[in-house]
């Protein structure tokens, strides 16, 4: 059939392929030969693998014969006698050397098929591979099994759908099933007890960017270890043949569950020492007792416990110290704080917060107190439980909140017991454990430092409060022609005890004296030095001084009590008779003053340098007030505000007073929702007056003029005016007392001015003259006929004095009124 030419049939075509390469085991690409032969031997198809590997161009291989072309005349023979063979049908495979176009021999692995061409006719199908690439791929195809059999690393391969292709004996031995029962399926059908997830989800995003992932973590349980649990690290890469084509996922996977614990013992320790730093910046950021507990409370719920209380010994919650506990004696405790991190139910089976309870001796949580030693239940039933509670109506509430875990640590500062804080876990699967009892105590100890010095402060802050409203007038007398109104706040900052202070002094001749101050710094040496300031204070404006005089001694006062302690004060002398009103200042705020028409404004003092400056002059000044005026004295604790000028404080105190038709009580209300809205740092110490019209049956005045009948004429007039006063169970004492000083004032000063009676809670006797020099008590004989009078004053008057005025001085003396005779 040399030189014929046919139409392969479509069998042929279809048997027969074009350029093809062969994958051995799913490795590397091989090329892989074919050609198609007549039963002569005549070449009819030529592949392009079949040029690659022996030179010829299907050009120059078709229509040739195959033993002419590719072998030499020697072992024509033996071809042959091989294609007959084959031809009958016997078929063959194996190495037969065949010679390249260049000359050389390429020895090729043959597999020859035996085929009907087109009627019957008898064809071959060979097709052949380099052998020397095979057996390199063999080589590679040989190691890679023994790395993947042999390898102690888990390794698998998937397909595109995570099903398993092919796993090894270690992967096999770790999740403790035979390898053929993983073949075909996924890992979350075969190992539901791991993140099968998680896991199949880093699969898919490999699978679809091609980037590999390393150490993705993995745990769980297998069937190969049921009963712990386990991890490992996996790193996963796509396969891709050389086309690009994706085949699937294959990972490496090793245990590191020795690893995986060490890390989680790691982040364990890292997470109680972010606790311990995060609840050393939480607890006791204030020194309220209560807010300390609760810090303490917010800084375990729900990060370590789902439900924590902390309770406190009765005599801590007073400020006392904590006493020692005995042992057969039981306790009294107080619920402090309670706090959830969800909705649990154990309300129902602790003590409520604010309420006290006895704890009996034989009680656990008392024996616990009583040791100093924390209790620790890792594994709480009913019968645990109700050793736990005080009464056994708490028992179920508990069980039924899914309490599982119980912790109780004493709160302790300075070696003893404050109180207890208890810790339960119920939605939190892990019980407690021996690390957390040790963090526990640490935050509790933290806790119990801020409570104690809580207690402290309180004790502190109770003891000068207790000392500062000892100082404070206890009882404001009623004024004739003034109406006063007061108001007083401590500092409402726990440690602040301040030195703010208030008086109204009555003094002689119905006048008053309205002295208000403020000691620098705070605490119980302030309220000390605020008492001494404020007893010489009421002392010096009882001698009838002037106010600027008053701020003179002291201002000696406070230099010699020394250690650098400094006041403003403001004293004002408010007489009813003129209204007037003397004021001096000492670096203390203006007062502020209303008129009846509603107009504030603030009253211009020279300003004055501090108490205890030493060596400086203080100067008064006058004003006088209409009938319904207000003036308003007050501390920098009432219009001062961090990041306000004072100015706008004042400024807000005369708007708010300048408001008409409140009473003097309501208008200090007013003062106090206008500027102290959220409580105040410092001191808050107000007095407000209001002029009032003096009745005319309370004060009576008789102008002295002339000389030798005042005295006659002067005892007249009282004995009328005290008759129409229903006091004249008083006229004789009066009428003496009158004749003395007027007949005095004639005799020792220029004449006399003015006879006033004024009646408030006592009865006046004022006589002014124009005389500077105050009246003096004298030695007198038997036998002497004169300087009796002042002595019969002194004698007959309840108490006398005189003080100085512009024009001269005024000489009084006071009678007391009969019982139910007083204004």
């Amino acid at each position: 059939m040399r030189g014929f030419e046919w139409d392969r049939p479509d069998d042929a075509r279809r048997e027969t392929p074009g350029p093809a390469a062969a994958r051995l085991d799913g490795h590397r690409l091989i090329a892989l030969a074919t050609a198609l032969l007549q039963g002569d031997g005549l070449i009819l198809h030529w592949s392009e693998d079949a040029e690659a590997l022996l030179g010829y161009s299907a050009e120059e291989a078709v229509g040739r014969y195959a033993a002419h072309l590719l072998v030499g005349k020697a072992q024509r023979p033996e071809v042959a006698g091989l294609f007959d063979r084959i031809m009958a049908g016997r078929g063959w495979s194996g190495v037969f050397p065949l010679r390249h176009r260049d000359g050389h021999v390429v020895d090729l692995e043959f597999r020859t098929y035996p085929i009907a061409g087109p009627g019957g006719a008898p064809l071959l199908l060979a097709t052949a591979s380099d052998v020397r690439a095979l057996r390199d791929v063999e080589a590679d195809v040989a190691f890679l099994n023994g790395f993947f059999n042999q390898s102690p690393i888990g390794l698998a391969v998937y397909d595109p759908d995570l099903r398993y292709v092919r796993l090894n004996d270690a992967l096999a031995r770790i999740n403790g099933l035979p390898a053929a029962d993983h073949v075909g399926r996924r890992i979350s059908a075969i190992l539901p007890g791991l993140n099968s997830a998680d896991i199949e989800q880093v699969m898919r995003r490999v699978l679809t960017t091609g980037r590999p992932v390393i150490d993705a973590r993995s745990y769980g349980r297998t069937p190969g270890d049921p009963r712990h649990d386990r991890a490992w690290s996996a790193s996963y890469f796509r396969l891709e043949d050389s086309t690009g084509r994706v085949l699937g996922v294959s990972s490496s996977i090793i245990d590191v569950t020795e690893r995986f614990q060490a890390e989680g013992r790691a982040a364990r320790a890292q997470e109680r020492l972010a606790m311990i730093a995060e609840a050393t910046a939480r607890i006791g950021t204030t020194l309220d007792l209560q807010r300390t507990a609760e810090e303490l409370v917010e800084a375990v719920v729900p990060r370590f416990a789902d439900f924590a209380t902390v309770d406190l010994l009765e005599p801590v919650l007073r400020g006392e110290e904590p006493v020692h506990l005995a042992p057969d004696s039981s306790v009294r405790l107080s619920a402090v704080a309670v706090g959830e991190g969800y909705e649990t139910g154990l309300m129902m089976a602790v003590d409520s917060v604010g309420e006290t309870y006895a704890y009996d001796a034989e009680r656990v949580y008392t024996q616990c107190l009583r040791s100093g030693r924390p209790l620790l239940r890792a594994h709480v039933d009913e019968e645990v439980f109700a050793s736990l509670v005080s009464s056994p109506d708490r028992v179920e509430p508990g069980m039924a909140a899914g309490i599982h875990s119980y912790l109780m640590v004493p709160l302790l500062a300075r070696g003893m017991v404050l109180g207890g804080s208890e810790f339960v876990r119920t939605r939190n699967p892990e019980p407690f454990t021996p690390a957390d009892v040790a963090l526990a105590e640490e935050l509790v100890a933290r806790a119990a430092i801020a409570i104690d010095n809580a207690r402290l402060y309180r004790r502190e802050r109770e003891t000068a409060l207790t000392l500062q409203r000892s100082l404070l007038p206890q009882e404001i007398h009623r004024t004739l022609g003034l109406e006063i109104a007061y108001r007083y706040l401590p500092s409402s900052v726990v440690s602040e005890v301040g030195g703010d202070w208030f008086d109204v002094v009555p003094l002689s001749c119905g006048r008053v004296a309205l002295v208000v101050g403020d000691v620098m710094g705070h605490g119980i040496r302030a309220a000390a030095t605020m008492g001494q300031l404020r007893t010489v204070a009421r002392t010096l404006a009882t001698l009838d001084m002037p106010p600027e005089q008053v701020l003179t001694r002291l201002d000696e006062t406070a230099t010699g009590i020394g250690d650098g302690q400094f006041a403003t004060c403001i004293c004002a002398v408010f007489d009813p008779v003129d209204r007037s009103v003397k004021v001096a200042s000492a670096g203390h705020l203006p007062p502020v003053w209303v008129s009846p028409d509603g107009t504030a404004r603030r009253v211009d003092l020279p300003p004055g340098v501090p108490l205890g400056v030493g060596g400086v002059a203080f100067e008064g000044t006058e004003f006088t007030v209409p009938e319904g005026g207000v003036v308003a004295l007050y501390t920098d604790g009432l219009v001062e505000r961090r990041g306000e000028d004072l100015d706008v404080g004042i400024e807000r105190l005369a708007r708010t007073l300048a408001q008409q038709g409140r009473t003097l009580e309501e208008s200090c209300d007013a003062v106090l929702a206008a500027l102290v809205t959220d409580g105040t740092d410092d001191d808050v110490a107000m007095i407000m007056g209001r002029v009032l019209p003096v009745p005319a049956d309370r004060m009576a005045t008789m102008q002295l003029n002339g000389s030798g009948r005042l005295p006659g004429h002067a005892r007249r007039f009282t004995r009328t005016t005290l008759e129409s006063w229903g006091l004249s169970g008083l006229c004789d004492f009066a009428e003496l007392l009158v004749s003395e000083l007027v007949t005095n004032a004639l005799l020792h000063a220029d004449a006399p001015r003015r006879l006033r009676l004024f009646r408030d809670r006592v009865l006046t006797v004022e006589v002014s003259d124009a005389g500077g020099q105050s009246p003096q008590l004298r030695t007198f004989g038997e036998q002497d006929e004169g300087g009796r009078g002042m002595f019969l004053v002194g004698e007959l008057a309840h108490r006398w004095g005189s003080r100085a005025t512009r024009d001269g001085k005024v000489v009084w003396a006071e009678l007391e009124l009969p019982i139910g005779s007083s204004g």
